[in-house]
């Protein structure tokens, strides 16, 4: 026999999971009181049922570039689907037209036929009521289990779901009836909402898994912010390795101004952000200022400072360079007379003050190499550049950000290059930058940067160029290898089209490639 700690364990995990109208009902039964003295339900449980929400859940729609009309036309996408399968029961023998029990089963999606249990799904206003089979959801999912058949089961023929999306709610059906997976950048954060309630378990890896494909340095920050709300640690996991390595671009991204206070404050005080603080500083005022607005607050500075609260002193305002602070921050309104004055202390005077903020610069991403050749050379007739490219294809076998190029300088003495670098995928551009460096003449590698580091996903060739202008030759890579292991992650290199000046896998120029992990 289930001793009484067991029992009201099993009976409080029920209660979880179950909607509002079960609630209410056992919360009317436990006031009139029972022979065998069970516990009270305590109130705080339904905060765990909507996933320890306080927060506003950030549909997938506002992250991801889609049309506005993507979620209508998902439910519309159903109902045909729902019109299709009672067309095909006007069949008397329908069922003879499916060999396995899986086709069969899928018929019974959001199909009126035998349903037993109905479900009025969405916000006031803005509802679907779906068609169930009570024991086809109980199958597919314990939450459905114990609301049908457990010691609490809801007996009521309609059941109302407010906080879970129609859309969402029908791509988990989906999933239950016809074991088929059916996600889209509009719906994937509602539709792992979803999962997650119900607890089926392989959707909401599924849902994780799209996200993480789909993850990129505009929507990190709210991600991330998700992700915690969620539960999914190595979700997070993969926010932080974007938002490190492409800072910048995550913090000017409108996403950025979207997350809540929580998450701002573990962003601020991330030690690896790869970012200017004056850029940090910029995205923090943006981000009060959006807060002001969903406050109904004007977005004056003592408003901006106010809502920003313990957050301000995250920002390592003495790390700027003093142009940053004297042109930006010390005229932006934010800091008060004294902060500034004593800023302006620690920059110039010997003796500096003591402030609130912290003085040491982040330290940032350490970038890797990975260094493809295995000798270098110089040869009286080449390496020569006269505006042809040399250009290597390459892959990893994980995540990645390309943050520049090591380039071979002049064999003849010191030289200044203009170089123009590029990275693309499948001929599309992704990132490019024209910049100089100067060569002593060694035969060292002398690195030319993007202005953002670029994203680079596993198991797909990208393509580097590089076109120099300089009068003098170069050194030149010898004894190139396919395949060079850095750390943790496998690079692989192929020749590439685009190179008309030499360059291959064997030989050439680009011997480093310069990146974050």
């Amino acid at each position: 026999m289930v001793d009484a700690k067991a029992r009201n364990m099993k009976c409080l995990t029920f209660f979880l999971m179950l909607p509002e109208s079960v609630k209410s009902k056992s919360s009317k039964s436990s006031k009139k009181g029972n022979s065998s003295g069970s516990s009270k339900l305590p109130p705080v449980c339904y905060e765990i049922i909507t996933l320890r929400s306080k927060k506003k859940k950030k549909m997938a729609a506002d992250i991801f570039p889609t049309k506005k009309s993507s979620s209508t036309t998902t439910v519309q996408q159903y109902q045909q689907q729902n019109l299709n399968n009672n067309n095909t029961i006007h069949n008397c023998n329908w069922q003879g037209l499916y060999s396995t029990i899986r086709e069969r089963n899928s018929v019974m999606f959001n199909n009126e036929l035998m349903a037993d249990v109905h479900f009025v799904v969405g916000q006031p206003g803005r509802t679907q009521r779906l068609p169930g089979h009570r024991y086809v959801l109980a199958v597919g999912s314990s939450v459905f289990h114990a609301m049908f058949y457990g010691e609490l089961a809801e007996n009521e023929d309609e059941i109302r779901i407010p906080d879970v999306e129609p859309a969402a709610f029908l791509a988990m059906l989906k999933y239950i009836y016809c074991d088929e997976i059916d996600l889209s950048a509009d719906t994937v954060l509602a539709t792992l909402y979803a999962a997650k309630k119900y607890i089926v378990p392989h959707l909401a890896r599924s849902c994780v898994n799209f996200l993480e494909t789909s993850l990129s340095a505009k929507n990190a920050c709210v991600l991330l912010s998700q992700s915690c709300l969620f539960e999914e640690p190595e979700l997070t996991q993969r926010c932080w390795e974007v938002i490190d390595a492409q800072a910048e671009l995550a913090l000017r991204s409108e996403g950025f101004c979207d997350i809540d206070s929580q998450t701002l404050e573990s962003i601020l005080q991330r030690e690896t952000l790869n970012a200017k603080e004056i850029v940090v500083f910029e995205a923090a005022l943006s981000w009060a200022e959006a807060e002001c607005q969903r406050q109904e607050i004007t977005s004056s500075t003592d408003n901006k400072r106010k809502v920003l609260g313990k957050a301000m002193y995250l920002i390592r305002v003495p790390a700027m360079a003093l142009d940053d602070f004297a042109n930006s921050a010390a005229q932006s309104g934010v800091l008060t007379l004294n902060e500034t004055n004593d800023i302006f202390l620690w920059y110039t005077a010997a003796k500096k003050p003591e402030l609130q903020f912290v003085s040491q610069p982040r330290k940032g991403l350490a970038p890797q190499r990975c260094h493809r050749f295995q000798s270098c050379a110089y040869r009286s007739n080449q390496w020569r550049y006269r505006g042809r490219c040399d250009s290597i294809q390459f892959a990893v076998d994980k995540r990645v950000f390309i943050a520049g190029f090591g380039l071979y300088g002049s064999s003849c003495g010191s030289a200044e290059y203009s170089a123009k670098i590029e990275l693309k995928r499948q001929g599309v551009l992704l990132g490019q930058n024209l910049s100089k460096y100067f060569s002593d003449g060694s035969s060292n590698t002398f690195p030319v940067w993007f202005e953002y580091p670029v994203q680079i996903e596993p198991d797909t060739f990208y393509t580097a160029s590089v076109v120099l202008d300089g009068n003098e030759l170069s050194y030149f890579g010898q004894e190139g290898m396919t395949e060079v292991q850095c750390g943790k992650v496998t690079f692989q290199f192929q020749c590439s089209s685009d190179s008309t000046n030499g360059t291959g896998v064997q030989g050439g120029q680009i011997p480093e490639l310069i990146f974050y992990a």
